[in-house]
């Protein structure tokens, strides 16, 4: 009788753990289906504008403060001590100021990962929608991004990339 019921108890383990081992695990590339949107792009583009007029005004800063400084060499014998140290101390204020500007702009929290986090942010609602639609549709117990970093993905069989039914579902085509 013991014998018997481990028998059974087993079967039923077994039976039981089939549905374990049938969830289905998939993977997407993110960055490949960003670059595939045409949002992106224009996203990319206004980031572009918006960060190369910034370091505009910061070279022209970098340049006030470096005219200023060969300013104060090329006078520096004609001037008293105290008109030299007044002049150092404007020099060291607008580097300070330059470099809260730098901060502010392209720091942690700046302005322009603000701007991006702003721009991107419908974009990434849209993909992570049709990501799940996608996972829904096709049964995905996990759906890993290859793209994330530092990612634990080491080998990925192409048979499980969803990235196309994500593209898919976004309506756009590859054009390869």
């Amino acid at each position: 009788m013991n014998k018997s019921l481990k028998i059974v108890l087993l079967l039923l383990f077994m039976l039981n753990s089939g549905h374990i081992s049938a969830q289905k695990f998939g993977y997407i590339d993110s960055e490949y289906i960003l670059n595939k949107h045409p949002d992106y792009k224009t996203v990319q583009e206004e980031l572009k504008k918006l960060s190369d007029q910034w370091k505009k005004e910061a070279q022209s800063l970098d340049q006030e403060i470096k005219e200023l400084n060969t300013q104060l060499k090329a006078e520096e014998v004609l001037l008293t001590e105290e008109m030299y140290q007044k002049r150092l101390e404007e020099i060291k204020a607008k580097q300070k100021a330059s470099q809260e500007f730098n901060s502010r702009i392209f720091g942690i929290d700046g302005m322009y990962y603000q701007k991006q986090a702003e721009l991107l942010q419908p974009l990434q609602s849209k993909i992570y929608d049709a990501i799940e639609r996608v996972s829904r549709r096709n049964n995905l117990a996990v759906l890993f991004d290859k793209a994330a970093g530092p990612s634990a993905i080491i080998y990925t069989d192409p048979r499980h990339d969803y990235s196309e039914f994500v593209l898919e579902e976004l309506g756009i085509e590859d054009n390869k």
